[in-house]
């Protein structure tokens, strides 16, 4: 295990020091600069686009369709998981509070990606056995013609498979492990934490082998009641500790620079781990550039693209300009960053242990019920988008019942690891499988701006 925990960590250090910060943002910059801001521009558009649609009685359409708002609600599941409550800890104590600076940074620029992510998931869908689908294999396949649209397309499938279906999951029901390990704990109560994953496995098998309408109709009800949960009990606690908030802020901005001068020397945090943490747990949370929601936006019966990719755009804002900096605000505020970071306190305890400091000990079983519900969706949507690609790549619903009954297994596997190796391994796959995504997203640049010219903006 430690070999293999050494070799992940190179491959790590090689993806994440650079290569993959210059491909997500570059590529950020250059849809943001050649789509005139759309993310400034279009926003609330999008935003009504979004929350106009809203409709909790099951919208049905045929062909496998989904209606915007389930789109919209399967990606933010996907979005909206640990990267939001646990991901956003370990982001704070490896790359300190100047880290959240570069998620944001990340996630402006993310927006437009996602726009054109979406786009290109619309105008390149196709119809197979009376059921509409795509994604980022179909529209790498028409980037780049011939063995080498084959080979990038298929690389991307088993990437995806294997960084979101299977080491993403492990990530998910990890945290809801850990997290429900601390509630028996204060309740005195020996419950190992593979029986937590035992049941999220058990729960979501029975929505995996529903289908999608299944999963549209789950998540479009889950997600709003989720996501409000938990901006509500945020928001109580960072009224509570309002007096903290500006001094919150400014370690930030002052740490984006000058991790020194928000945590102090003794941390031992640099501007290039601030960069690459913030990024790193920026793209694991909003997942802009990885290449994954666009199997939701693919399904959508959007009256046209360019719609969908400002739906898109709302997405990323709520993951990470909402849900979670409410998470980080709860962290700073609580003022035990420091000696959790000496203590060896990250992930999901971290949360746990910030809202612990506002809520007593209700603070730990608020967190777990809330990452309960964030991870369990969020395994939903991945096991969705990791479906996707097993039936690209062997094309029968065979596979996809043999990659369902993996993921299961991964689930319960994930709830009893070592967090750090799991979001170690979920880095790596989740890298690999940007570099396919991006350079489609390069190659079909003129596509997206021909769509949005044919759009209102």
């Amino acid at each position: 295990m430690e070999v293999l925990s050494n070799l992940i960590a190179k491959g790590n250090e090689f993806l994440w020091s650079f290569l993959l910060i210059l491909l997500l943002c570059g590529t950020g910059i250059y849809y943001t600069i050649r789509l005139r801001f759309i993310q400034l521009r279009r926003f609330s558009e999008g935003w009504k686009l979004v929350f106009g649609s809203i409709n909790l009685h099951g919208t049905k359409h045929e062909k496998g369709e989904m209606s915007p708002f389930q789109a919209i609600a399967t990606a933010i599941a996907a979005q909206v998981g640990t990267g939001n409550l646990a991901g956003a800890a370990t982001a704070l104590i490896s790359g300190g509070p100047g880290a959240i600076f570069w998620m944001w940074v990340s996630a402006f620029f993310g927006m437009a990606t996602i726009y054109g992510e979406a786009v290109l998931a619309q105008t390149y869908k196709e119809e197979h056995n009376g059921e509409v689908t795509g994604g980022p294999a179909y529209y790498i396949k028409a980037a780049y013609q011939g063995p080498l649209g084959q080979i990038l397309s298929k690389l991307f499938a088993v990437f995806i498979i294997l960084a979101l279906g299977f080491m993403g999951n492990m990530v998910q029901s990890n945290s809801v492990g850990a997290a429900f390990s601390e509630v028996f704990e204060v309740a005195n109560v020996n419950v190992p934490p593979i029986v937590i994953g035992l049941v999220v496995a058990a729960i979501a098998a029975f929505i995996f082998f529903g289908g999608t309408k299944r999963l549209a109709a789950v998540l479009e009800k889950v997600v709003p009641i989720m996501a409000g949960i938990y901006i509500l009990g945020s928001l109580i606690f960072i009224l509570m500790h309002i007096g903290a908030v500006p001094n919150a802020i400014r370690m930030i901005f002052v740490g984006a620079f000058d991790p020194k001068a928000a945590l102090g020397a003794a941390a031992g945090i640099t501007v290039r781990e601030a960069v690459r943490y913030g990024v790193a747990r920026g793209l694991f949370s909003n997942e802009a550039g990885m290449g994954s929601t666009p199997h939701a936006h693919a399904r959508a019966k959007a009256s046209c693209p360019d719609e969908q990719g400002l739906c898109a755009m709302v997405s990323v804002f709520i993951d990470t300009f909402v849900i979670l900096n409410l998470t980080v605000l709860v962290i700073l505020t609580s003022g035990i960053l420091g000696s959790a970071k000496e203590n060896g306190i990250t992930g999901i305890a971290l949360t746990q242990g910030a809202f612990d400091a506002g809520f007593g000990s209700f603070g730990t079983i608020f967190v777990a019920f809330c990452l309960f519900f964030f991870a369990f969706s969020t395994v939903l949507g991945w096991h969705f988008f990791g479906a996707v690609n097993a039936k690209y790549l062997f094309g029968s619903d065979s596979a996809v019942k043999v990659y369902s009954l993996i993921v299961v297994l991964c689930i319960i596997l994930g709830s009893t690891m070592k967090v750090d190796l799991v979001w170690d391994m979920a880095d790596f796959f989740n890298g690999l499988m940007v570099i396919p995504n991006v350079l489609a997203l390069l190659k079909l640049g003129s596509v997206v701006v021909n769509t949005r010219k044919l759009g209102k903006g």
